[in-house]
């Protein structure tokens, strides 16, 4: 694949203790319901001019789940959560950094 091509998710699985997306590129990404919801872009959740969260975390259930999600264009997704919160749209780019997968992990770990 091309380093200008935008990797795309094959399967988005939203049912286990974890949301899994599968990427075309082979991957396969897990993501913690809750690390996710706290991690909204929408304007709600992050102040749109300095990037500061205004998001508070205590506000967000432990148990936050994803109930649903959809496709945004060709470049995001967008989840309706369980403290039905719906307007973040989460692009595939910042989904793939936020992977919490072994090797993911271990890629930011060797960052400098």
């Amino acid at each position: 694949m091309a380093t200008n091509e935008i990797i795309k998710p094959t399967d988005v699985d939203i049912t286990g203790s974890s949301i899994i997306i599968n990427w075309d590129d082979g991957h396969r990404g897990i993501y913690p319901h809750r690390m996710l919801r706290l991690r909204c872009p929408c304007a709600s959740c992050v102040e749109e001019m300095t990037g500061r969260a205004l998001l508070d975390p205590d506000s967000v259930p432990q148990d936050v789940r994803a109930l649903d999600q959809m496709a945004v264009g060709q470049y995001a997704l967008q989840f309706l959560w369980s403290d039905a919160h719906y307007t973040g749209i989460y692009t595939y780019r910042a989904l793939r950094a936020a992977c919490t997968c072994i090797a993911c992990n271990e890629a930011r770990a060797r960052q400098p």
